[in-house]
């Protein structure tokens, strides 16, 4: 029996992770936080949907990228992926047909990995709601894929508009998906939790009528040409 491990580029084994404890301590923060304080970039685009928005998922990005409409990387890379990983699928936004379903989401749930976020489509969607496993795609069809064209995997790859490195961080909830680079995630978890610290503090203002307007809008409007020096709303 040959058990010598594939050899070619297209199959990368091998990857450096964003490390387990910042992905719990970044688990903890919405999408929309970690956005904010990585300069408002690296979320997915907005076609880009949870299947049930009570899901959630974060982990390293595990790349895949397909031909459309051909899934035979994604089981590749199944057979590859670690527990807590997150597949990336580059899909090229292909929906005329799914390349995942209940039979591949629920190995994953079962490999422990850590979501699904396909550019692409999904299927069985009454199946996979009832599994519960965090899924991300543009949308459902019920054709199935071919299993027959070459991709890549753990390559860079663009997923929803965002260049997506394996090892990265993915976390997703009902908003959506963000990916932050493996390199920066350790120095945004303070400013993400400063934000949410300040968020509060906001809501706080505006639930108990101390503070309704924003302090900064009347500046802001004058930045912008809307009032004149001395003048308010």
């Amino acid at each position: 029996m040959d058990n010598r491990r594939a050899s070619s580029p297209l199959l990368r084994h091998e990857f450096e992770r964003v490390p387990p404890a910042l992905v719990a301590q970044a688990s903890a923060f919405a999408a929309s936080i970690l956005a904010d304080v990585a300069g408002r970039r690296g979320t997915l685009d907005g076609r880009i949907m949870p299947l049930s928005r009570s899901t959630r998922l974060a982990g390293p990005a595990f790349t895949v990228e397909i031909r459309p409409g051909d899934n035979l990387m994604i089981h590749a890379a199944m057979a590859l992926a670690q527990p807590g990983d997150v597949l990336v699928i580059d899909g090229k936004s292909d929906r005329s047909c799914a390349v995942m379903g209940a039979i591949m989401i629920t190995t994953c749930k079962k490999l422990g990995l850590g979501g699904v976020v396909i550019d692409g489509a999904h299927r069985d969607t009454e199946d996979l709601l009832a599994l519960g496993f965090p899924v991300y795609s543009v949308g459902s069809n019920p054709n199935g894929p071919t299993k027959s064209v070459p991709g890549r995997i753990n390559g860079p790859i663009s997923c929803g508009g965002v260049a997506v490195h394996p090892g990265d961080l993915v976390v997703g909830d009902g908003d959506g998906v963000v990916v932050i680079e493996r390199d920066t995630v350790a120095s945004l978890l303070a400013p993400a939790a400063q934000k949410v610290t300040d968020e509060r503090a906001r809501i706080e203002d505006i639930t108990s009528g101390r503070q309704i307007r924003p302090a900064w809008l009347d500046s802001a409007l004058r930045a912008a040409g809307l009032l004149q020096d001395g003048e308010t709303l």
